[in-house]
């Protein structure tokens, strides 16, 4: 081999060190929306829900109407097989001004079964830049408003459709809160 062909071979080892492989999946539209209460609470978008890039949506909540009527706005994802591995971890990279809420969408607990929407959760930091967390269904309990009249099953993987993405503001206040996720990976 020749002082060039090493040379050169030097200095691409040197700019390949310092670059950083990641496996970028790109995010299926179809498996992403939104929703939000019938009360006034708004999903606001800064054009498409889905890019190549991430997932970001802006949220207005108002606070709860009345014993009755409460607000909420959520962020889903929806499963691609409509159930979760039966040892799940979910590895999320994120940003979001406020904590956040990941529910798990289960069947019992949502309107086919107990209309509680006491599904099992778990809540990830505000986080300003981009960052990587990893949870697992260890990770995840019922509210602490949970009616006694809830029957706890447990988390029942085959009847998880979804995981819905939830800033955490109070009902009492409703508020502002923004979230973009770049990936998710359910396995």
């Amino acid at each position: 081999m020749n002082k060039l062909a090493l040379g050169i071979g030097a200095i691409l080892s040197v700019v390949l060190l310092g670059c950083q492989v990641t496996d970028s999946t790109k995010l299926d539209e179809t498996q992403w929306r939104y929703a939000t209460d019938p009360h006034g609470s708004q999903a606001i978008l800064n054009g498409s829900l889905v890019t190549t890039e991430r997932v970001e949506i802006a949220f207005k909540r108002v606070p709860r109407v009345d014993k009755l009527n409460n607000s909420w706005v959520e962020l889903i994802y929806d499963l691609p097989n409509k159930q979760l591995p039966e040892q799940a971890s979910i590895t999320l990279t994120y940003q979001s001004d406020k904590d956040m809420v990941i529910k798990l969408s289960q069947k019992d607990y949502g309107g086919e079964g107990d209309k509680t929407y006491a599904h099992y959760q778990t809540v990830l930091p505000a986080a300003s830049t981009w960052t990587t967390q990893t949870v697992t269904l260890n990770d995840f309990q019922r509210p602490s408003w949970t009616p006694a009249s809830s029957i706890d099953k447990g988390i029942i993987t085959n009847h998880v459709s979804a995981l819905y993405f939830v800033p955490d503001l109070t009902d009492a206040k409703g508020g502002e809160a923004y979230i973009k996720i770049q990936s998710v990976s359910v396995k």
